[in-house]
Formats: C-alpha cells, structure tokens, sequence
C-alpha cells in the first residue's frame, strides 16, 4: 500500500479528496495525476487508489482494489488519562495511536489543573488521524472527552482488565495480565488523584497499579504503562 493516506468517510468507485485531506496531497505531498495512494475510512481496510483528476480544491481518486490492514491491534485497549498542561495530551495521543490504543479518552477530576474545549478537542483527534497514518495504521482511534473522572471510569466497565496507576500506592494490587481481550487502564493528571478518587475506582473493580519507586510525569506514565501492557498482550512481537 502506498505510504500517502488519507482519511475519508465513504469509499465508492471514486473518491473525492477535500478539505484538509486536499490541502494536504495537493499542497504537501503535491500530488498529480496517476500517483498512488491509500485510502482509510475507519474499517480496517486499506484502499489502494490512483489520483485521477485535479478540480478545484479538490483531487478525485480512482479507487482499484482494497486489502484489509495487518497494523491493526488484536487487543482493544481504552486509554483514559487526566487532561494535562500545553500541548502533552497532544503527545500521549499521540503516542497512544503508535503504540495500538483502540480509544483514548481525556478526564476532568479532582486535582486536574488543564481544561478542555471544542477546539482543543477536535485538535486532539486531528493528532490521532496524523499519527495513524505516520504509524500506518487503517484506524484513527476517536479523543473522547469526559467531564468527570466517574463518567471515564463508566466508559472502561465493559474491559475485562481495569487497571487503576495511582501514584500513592506503595505496591500492586494485582498483576498485569499477560493476555486479555481487553484492557481500560487509567493515568492521572500531573496533579494525580485523590484518595476517594482512587476508593471510588475501587469499588468499580479497578484494580490499583504502582509504576514503581520513582513518580512519573504524568504523559510518562500513560506512554509506558500502555507499552507494558501492549508487551504482555504479544501485541509488540
């Protein structure tokens, strides 16, 4: 498949090119008639397809066969991370799309000093879109945003593996499990939780995770517990 990708909604016989998708072939990549390239609509098939007319602000592609990609995860992993200062939630994203998260979401709680808005949202899904197709990957998981750390705590229930980093914790309360048909594993704001943010997870059969003697920064912590974790899973072999 060819290295230039591009997210679209629907795929046919033909496809147009727009918006920032457009301005990206035409105006980075300058594409022109008869280059290749890979189409992606979020399936997990890859759409190989031939540029094959220039209008305006737009590029028409050809479409000529479509495989089904082997970058994708067997395992579903849901990320969910407090919101954090500047542009590190940009990096976690990003991170998180290289490394095989399913879905990331983004929490509001207790100690959490970084807001989010619409902007900042949309902005974080574009990273995801970028990164997948940086890493060739034939999904873009989708940002979620969570107002409070009770509703993204709600969103992981369904994950058969919950695990909980807290940063207080002087040990363990459960192994990472080698293998599992899904993992929700949940890193604080650079603020870290509370201690009835933690007995609250708890109770919902989370299960308390240390990262060791030394305290992380908080993206540090979400970008190497996901690597454990994708590790044990086989999903880095």
């Amino acid at each position: 498949m060819a290295r230039n990708r591009f997210f679209v909604e629907n795929v046919a016989e033909e496809v147009a090119l727009t918006g920032d998708e457009y301005n990206h072939a035409k105006n980075v990549l300058r594409l022109s008639v008869g280059d290749e390239v890979t189409l992606l609509d979020g399936s997990g098939v890859e759409y190989s397809a031939i540029v094959a007319r220039a209008e305006k602000n737009t590029l028409i592609v050809h479409v000529v066969g479509s495989a089904p990609s082997s970058r994708e995860p067997r395992t579903d992993v849901l990320l969910l991370v407090g919101a954090l200062k500047g542009d590190k939630t940009e990096l976690v994203v990003q991170k998180a799309v290289e490394l095989g998260a399913n879905r990331v979401g983004v929490f509001s709680s207790r100690y959490c000093a970084a807001y989010m808005n619409e902007n900042k949202l949309e902005r974080l899904n574009r990273v995801a879109r970028e990164a997948a197709k940086q890493c060739m990957r034939a999904r873009a998981p989708e940002v979620v945003y969570y107002d409070t750390l009770e509703n993204a705590l709600n969103a992981g229930m369904g994950c058969e593996n919950k695990l909980f980093a807290c940063e207080f914790l002087e040990h363990s309360e459960g192994e990472i499990a080698v293998s599992g048909a899904s993992y929700c594993l949940v890193v604080g704001s650079e603020g870290g939780f509370a201690e009835e943010e933690w007995a609250r997870a708890k109770e919902m059969g989370y299960t308390g995770l240390s990262l060791g003697k030394r305290i992380l920064r908080a993206e540090t912590a979400a970008i190497a517990l996901l690597a454990v974790v994708m590790e044990k899973a086989g999903e880095l072999k």
